[in-house]
């Protein structure tokens, strides 16, 4: 086994370290979700705790690591006879991304269960965790239901596994820590709330303190034990400190003034509902306890607010999170004094700073471009003047408030990741109907298998009330839902959309688009087109706030090379094909039609736009074309397409009912 990281050897990351610890100290404080950049010590800092935890006594031979002192009577492996225990270190268990539900919670034998009658079961990796760390890498790339069925777990303490009338269940107690990277997606706010307590992290900007990473870590990579060996001691005194705060912790004592700060706090920052107060109680309380206080102090309950209330302050996936600790300390100071606090908050807790984000200012507007790149009308287009590439860059126009969209889905039933956006074959949803199972049985179709083994029952000598059943007869249940999709942007940046200062209102469209694509778990990138060329200002990714931040710096001006954005699109789409099979795509064109840039620019781009109508890529052009004179390039490029168009206005879900239910309406009326 390979000796860890010492915890007390990472550099800096002090609320890292902070906000692990003292829910080593009490793990009803909900588990830690830690933001951050890549390499900033998130996973080693989180694998290094592992070490630092008492070790746990555990009844001899459960699979389910139940307490000798107090065993649980639902324990699947019980009854447990008193007596016999074994003391071993706490367990670590990492979850990978692509696990199962299966791996997750367990697994019943099913053709055990309808022809003996027998509850066999798997324990899963929620079991393995219990009494010790289930560690999620990644926690924000987990499908959903995963996500959903862990911090289900961790609230109650329990696990449960329903199938087909026979239920399982075990205890499933663990301290939650899950990581993620912000720039590969966002997690949902409800999912966000689940977790106790969030620490953002970043690598240090100081000089010395980043050499000091590399000299421990080189240390470390030359000679592990040794360099653990080192650390010993800080190690030992960091574990002995974790037991004395836990014994602690029961008298430790949670005063009213306490809890009406904490109150205050939560109400002075409109955190929905109350899970933000309970967890800022247990937090202010472990604490105290790490502290070696009997008494809850203002410093403690202001410690608590910088953990567990960042993440809770985020209404979609484009607000920064943070807190303004400005108004935090007013608060305290407003609603302190009682229980002989001083509600000044301003000294920190051991073993170091709190720190954490504070509130993040608005940046200023940003000027409109002034469409001063004048233009000639292009030969053989007619219409209205536009402007073209004599100009030069335009400043970035500010996009408008977004709004609710329509529904744009793909045709078809595909079967792609889970998501809330086209129809698809999932492990989740309505049942349609029932197949063989190909591999390991999930989801059993009871009334298919019945159906297939009753034939056989004189066959096989059935003598008794049960039902003979044998692997071939078992049948899968075949169900739809909705998958997430890869939702491709292709937004013209060029002269003719700065016209009018349209580009603030398309980039508002966008991101509108943007706030549907997060909220149907979507991947998206983004291509865009200006002057001679096409750049992939974002590739595929999870994170619809990266794209949100690229489409706001985003400058217009120059000619429309339209061809050139629908080729380097078609380049990305074949990329992911590649990496993703599964996942289906949907191209959004966001331009007026016109084609400017380069030789026969008309002639290319209906070329490079029946590439994907070759290859039934699902398309929908949102059409930008404004002014009492309107070519309606936008809708013959829907045509070449194979999708649809549909303009500014028809796009909002509140303008003609139903009108874009799915993008292949045009297709069937040409």
């Amino acid at each position: 086994m390979s000796t860890p990281f010492p915890f007390t050897a990472v550099v800096g990351q002090d609320d890292l370290r902070l906000a692990l610890l003292l829910n080593a100290v009490s793990p009803a404080v909900g588990g830690v979700l830690v933001r951050g950049e890549k390499g900033t010590a998130k996973s080693t800092a989180v694998r290094a705790l592992s070490a630092l935890m008492p070790e746990v006594d555990v009844v001899s031979g459960c699979r389910f690591s139940c307490d000798p002192d107090s065993p649980d009577p639902g324990c699947p492996d019980g009854p447990h006879e008193p007596g016999a225990f074994a003391s071993r270190p706490a367990r670590m268990v990492e979850l990978p991304v692509g696990a199962s539900e299966d791996r997750l919670v367990g697994a019943l034998d099913i053709e055990r269960a309808l022809a003996e009658g027998v509850k066999a079961f798997e324990p899963g990796l929620l079991a393995d965790a219990h009494r010790g760390i289930l560690y999620v890498d990644e926690v924000n790339l987990l499908h959903d239901h995963l996500v959903d069925l862990l911090l289900d777990a961790a609230a109650m303490g329990a696990s449960y596994v329903e199938r087909e009338g026979v239920s399982v269940r075990h205890a499933a107690r663990f301290l939650l820590v899950g990581t993620m990277n912000p720039e590969e997606g966002e997690l949902r706010p409800q999912l966000l709330d689940r977790f106790g307590l969030t620490v953002e992290v970043a690598a240090s900007r100081e000089p010395d303190q980043r050499v000091e990473v590399v000299r421990r870590r080189l240390a470390y990579d030359d000679d592990p034990a040794g360099f653990a060996a080192r650390w010993a001691d800080e190690e030992a005194a960091v574990r002995a400190r974790i037991v004395a705060a836990r014994e602690l912790l029961p008298s430790v004592r949670l005063g009213d003034g306490a809890l009406r700060q904490i109150a205050a706090t939560c109400a002075a920052f409109e955190v929905d509902g109350m899970r933000a107060d309970i967890v800022m109680a247990r937090t202010a309380t472990a604490l105290a306890a790490w502290a070696g206080r009997t008494e809850v102090l203002a410093e403690d309950v202001r410690q608590a607010a910088l953990l567990a209330l960042p993440h809770r302050r985020r209404r979609n996936p484009f607000d920064a999170p943070g807190l303004d600790e400005d108004k935090l300390d007013e608060t305290l100071e407003e609603f302190g004094g009682s229980d002989g606090q001083d509600g000044d908050g301003d000294d920190d807790p051991d073993p170091g700073p709190g720190g954490g984000p504070g509130g993040q200012p608005e940046p200023d507007d940003a000027p409109q471009g002034d469409g001063d790149a004048a233009a000639r009308p292009e030969a053989g287009e007619g219409g209205e003047p536009q402007p073209s590439g004599g100009g030069g860059e335009q400043s970035p126009a500010r996009a408008a408030e977004p709004f609710r969209t329509k529904v744009l889905s793909v045709p078809g039933l595909g079967e792609g990741a889970a998501g809330r956006r086209s129809r698809a074959r999932t492990e989740h949803g309505r049942t349609i109907g029932a197949r063989r199972p190909r591999g390991a049985l999930t989801k059993l179709h009871l009334a298919a298998t019945v159906q297939a083994a009753a034939p056989h029952q004189r066959a096989r000598g059935r003598s008794g009330p049960g039902l003979v059943v044998r692997r071939d007869d078992l049948r899968q249940a075949t169900r739809e839902g909705r998958e997430g999709n890869l939702v491709l942007f292709v937004v013209d940046a060029s002269g003719s959309m700065a016209a009018r200062q349209r580009m603030g209102a398309v980039k508002g469209a966008v991101l509108s688009l943007l706030l549907d694509a997060y909220q149907r778990r979507d991947k998206v990138g983004l291509v865009t087109f200006r002057g001679s060329a096409a750049d992939v200002a974002l590739p595929p990714t999870s994170s619809v706030d990266a794209a949100a931040v690229r489409l706001e710096s985003l400058p217009t001006g120059g000619r429309t090379p339209l061809a050139a954005g629908l080729l380097k699109a078609h380049d990305v789409l074949r990329v992911e094909r590649l990496r993703d099979p599964a996942r289906r795509a949907l191209v959004v064109v966001v331009t007026d039609g016109r084609a400017t840039g380069g030789p026969e620019p008309v002639a290319l781009a209906g070329r490079a736009a029946r590439l994907f109508a070759a290859e039934g890529t699902a398309s929908v052009v949102v059409d930008c074309e404004s002014g009492p004179v309107r070519l309606g390039l936008a809708g013959r490029l829907a045509d070449e397409l194979g999708g649809t168009a549909v303009t500014l206005d028809e796009l909002r879900a509140d303008s003609i009912a139903s009108l874009v239910k799915d993008v292949q309406g045009s297709r069937r009326a040409a």
